[in-house]
């Protein structure tokens, strides 16, 4: 990284951009240089994640910052009933207050402002916390260790504070550089030394403050620099009173590293002394700098609120907050103790009033406990004038250089001007085309001097360059956080105390619980292998109430089905069904299932489990704008289903079922309605597992009297009732897909084999004009299927790779040993164009297992069995 710092002259800002792509294919070669730079790690695969949690929230007022305007604002909103939720991302309360320089009487103040606050029952403190964005209708994610609170608050009061702002000057990247704020949590939160000859640079009394308490720390100060050409006396006074030199008008031009390059070893100070402009070298290892604030006001921000400068004072306002946002303290520039609690007050006063509570008729209470209004003795806040404390320009331009305006990305001032004499002239593409702002600190440390530099560069004014947009989150966020631990609404159907008898293992498939395979002994493979031989060789029975079903009716119902799924409807005829495959404007497959005509105005569709609430939402949709005739109705829950199959099925079903079932009478995709069991059912002549089989859709309220009645008039035939697992391994013997497993979201009907779905004759679908242009312009890729030597032992598993040599072309999207066939075998995807009969297939451990590419359906290409 210092052979970097020696070639950064040849690395101007936007080199990127200009190099490395010439001549053609060079970049091929640069990115094995740059691949190792990046900090990229390897992946732990052993790692165990802990346990994370999601809490779901709702409070009346959430304050975000528990300095003393926070604290203020939570136990007074507290006080006139209001549950609050205050959070803190330190491990305690008291902002800027807990580390700064305060007296006695000011800290026994805050400290009972704190136990108000812990104390009081309506009053939730979460500390080690942050407030990482806020959403519509004050939605906040408030992550808390391992937790995810995802509050709801009706009121938000921001006490965020303000962030200290870095001056800039020749290398002020060195270590032993810091905030004034930073040396002052060292020394009074960690009892750390920071340095042991300090110069202090500052525009305010902050900076004064940490000076003393360096010497207090026995810190020798050699010097303070004020940025102001006429610091206030009072301030000065203590300082000056312990023999400490004050420099005004000054700043720092450099700081001048130690032998080895590792960390500030002097500085050097230019300032004006009787009207004499001079430079001198004070020798320091610490360097502490405050010489301003930038509002805290990220979540202000996300919510739509304007940043305001004001080129006179140099200093940031929060405007324009939508409705039910308040800010207190530093965050609305109060930096005063008395002007923070005031503000604190009044925000939470505003907060009472919009939730329709009067403020003038609760008892408002003290830090001390007493039953007085000690935090705002007038109705107002209190907003006298107070000094700016940032510096105007707080910036040395050093003509060698090395002054740094984001530290993160390592940019320079001249990097910044650079970029508007390219043409990047907004401050959102200076951004993009410097990365200021876009290392970890998020512009938090950079965005004031960026936009002070900018506006500079481009001759207007901070006001009018603005600074760029914050967005969430605000700090970093594991993924786990917003993974954490899932909750499920646990559906079950209502066959599902049958499954328990026969000693179902069940799984989760969307929101349901559906049995996986059935087994006493638990042994999943023996237990699929029976299932599907059962199935194959007699009759199995598997509970499909988990299935979307939707009613269309109405005199347009036809069109409707016509318009939303790829094949032909208008002309279906009563009485039969046709496969429905869904795609969305994209042209990505998103859903399937059966189009069931019951009548010239009545359609029953059924969708995927998982995907029937997106289908119903989009049909809601498309018919608000279509506005045809049709009622749309979601009867998942109302119809239970089970699917009988197998070679015996019809001998089954003719024992409790009023129909004629012969084929030449109720054939293959024929619907028909009546009476199973006794019970009005919907009968589906359909075949998703490739057997001759009946879907059997009753009110739901009747499922469990179905079953037990088809397990009864099977016994003599060996029925057996079969799991989603063994459902899945039969319908890959028949090369159908499952959508989500098998598809995913760039995939169209043409690279799944399912052109044969897609209408060439009617003059529109949802997704017609996109696969139209797709099958054009030509398929890139194709799922094909595959199979395994029967000897092979190594069982390939879902989106694993498939390699051409070391290059992957390709994924597992289905893989299964079939018991019906004795061999294992899967579907792929792989380009269009690959013309090989073989697959390369990675697996676990980077063993390599070679597939043979197959036709499908693998089993009964003719579809005799399921037809007959």
């Amino acid at each position: 990284y210092r052979l970097l710092g020696w070639l950064s002259r040849f690395l101007p800002v936007g080199f990127y951009y200009k190099a490395f792509f010439r001549p053609k294919g060079a970049w091929t070669h640069w990115v094995k240089l740059f691949r190792p730079l990046t900090g990229l790690g390897r992946l732990d695969v052993a790692y165990r994640a802990p346990r994370y949690d999601k809490r779901y929230r709702f409070v009346d007022v959430l304050v975000v910052g528990g300095g003393v305007a926070g604290m203020a604002a939570a136990a007074n909103a507290a006080s006139y009933g209001l549950t609050v939720m205050l959070v803190d991302e330190q491990p305690a309360l008291g902002g800027a207050h807990a580390y700064a320089r305060v007296d006695s009487d000011v800290a026994n103040d805050i400290q009972s402002l704190s136990r108000l606050v812990n104390q009081d029952d309506r009053i939730e403190v979460l500390t080690d916390a942050v407030a990482n964005g806020w959403f519509s209708d004050h939605w906040v994610p408030v992550v808390q260790h391992q937790t995810l609170h995802k509050v709801r608050a009706r009121q938000v009061i921001l006490a965020t504070g303000a962030i200290e702002q870095p001056a800039v000057f020749r290398n002020n990247d060195l270590p032993g550089v810091m905030m004034a704020s930073a040396a002052q949590r060292l020394m009074r939160l960690y009892a750390v030394k920071p340095g042991r000859r300090a110069v202090v640079l500052t525009s305010n009394r902050f900076g004064y403050q940490a000076a003393l308490d360096l010497l207090d720390a026995g810190v020798t100060v050699t010097a303070v620099v004020d940025v102001r050409q006429s610091p206030p006396a009072l301030e000065r006074h203590d300082i000056e009173q312990r023999g400490v030199t004050v420099l005004t008008h000054g700043m720092v031009v450099e700081a001048i590293a130690n032998r080895d390059a590792t960390h500030i070893a002097a500085v050097i100070l230019q300032y004006e002394h009787e009207g004499d402009v001079r430079k001198q070298r004070f020798d320091a290892d610490l360097l502490c700098m405050a010489v301003g604030f930038m509002p805290t006001w990220q979540l202000a921000g996300q919510a739509g609120a304007a940043l305001r400068y004001d080129d006179t004072r140099a200093v940031f306002s929060v405007e324009q907050l939508p409705p039910g946002m308040h800010l207190a303290g530093a965050v609305s520039g109060r930096f005063d103790r008395q002007q923070s609690m005031h503000s604190g007050v009044s925000a939470s006063r505003l907060a009472a009033a919009a939730l329709d509570v009067d403020p003038d008729s609760s008892q408002r209470l003290s830090p001390d406990g007493e039953g007085h209004d000690a935090f705002a003795t007038a109705q107002g806040d209190r907003n006298e004038a107070w000094p700016s404390p940032n510096a105007t320009w707080p910036m040395s331009h050093h003509p060698k250089g090395k002054a740094f305006v984001d530290i993160d990305e390592d940019l320079q001032i001249d990097d910044l001007i650079h970029a508007t004499l390219d043409g990047y002239r907004d401050i959102q593409l200076v951004k993009r085309y410097t990365t200021c702002g876009m290392g970890p600190s998020q512009g938090r440390l950079s965005a004031l001097a960026a936009a002070r530099i900018v506006a500079k560069a481009n001759g207007c004014t901070v006001a009018e360059t603005g600074v760029t947009t914050a967005r969430p989150p605000y700090a970093a966020e594991r993924l786990a956080h917003s993974a954490g631990r899932r909750f499920f609404p646990r559906r079950l159907s209502s066959m599902h105390a049958c499954h328990e008898r026969a000693g179902a293992t069940f799984m989760q498939a969307g929101l349901w619980e559906r049995p996986a395979y059935y087994s006493a002994a638990n042994d999943a493979r023996a237990a699929i292998i029976r299932e599907v031989n059962a199935v194959r060789q007699g009759v199995g029975l598997i509970d499909v109430s988990t299935l979307g079903g939707l009613d269309i009716r109405g005199s347009d119902a036809a069109e409707f089905i016509n318009r939303l799924y790829t094949w032909g409807f208008v002309n279906q005829p009563v009485g039969r069904a046709r496969y429905a495959l869904m795609t969305d404007e994209a042209g990505v497959v998103i859903d399937d299932g059966v189009a069931c005509r019951f009548a010239t105005d009545h359609y029953y569709v059924t969708a995927t489990t998982s995907g029937v609430d997106r289908v119903y939402r989009n049909m809601l949709k498309w018919n608000a704008q279509w506005r045809l005739d049709v009622d749309i109705s979601n009867v998942t829950g109302a119809w239970g289903a089970v699917n009988l199959a197998g070679p015996r099925a019809r001998d089954v079903l003719q024992r409790v079922c009023d129909l004629a079932l012969d084929a030449d009478d109720f054939g293959y995709m024929a619907v028909r309605t009546g009476a199973v069991a006794g019970i009005e059912a919907r009968l589906l002549r359909v075949g998703f597992v490739g057997e001759l089989g009946y879907e059997i859709h009753v009110p739901q309220s009747c499922g469990e009297a179905l079953w037990e009645r088809l397990m009864e008039a099977g016994t003599e035939f060996g029925i057996t009732p079969f799991g989603v697992e063994a459902q899945r391994v039969m319908r890959l013997e028949k090369g159908h897909i499952i959508i989500g497993q098998d598809t995913d979201a760039m995939s169209n009907p043409y690279e799944v084999s399912m052109g044969w779905a897609v209408s060439t004759k009617k003059p529109f679908f949802v997704g017609h004009r996109t696969l139209r242009e797709l099958y054009a312009r030509g398929i890139k890729r194709r799922l094909v299927g595959f199979a395994l030597d029967a000897d092979e032992q190594t069982l390939p598993k879902e989106n694993q790779l498939v390699l051409k040599q070391d290059a992957m072309i390709g994924r597992v999207t289905s893989c299964a040993e079939s018991p019906t066939l004795g061999y294992a075998i899967g579907l792929a995807y792989v380009p269009y164009a690959y013309s090989e009969d073989t697959l390369c297939i990675k697996c676990d451990d980077g063993q390599r297992v070679k597939a043979r590419i197959v036709s499908v359906p693998f089993y009964d290409p003719s579809n005799e069995r399921q037809a007959r």
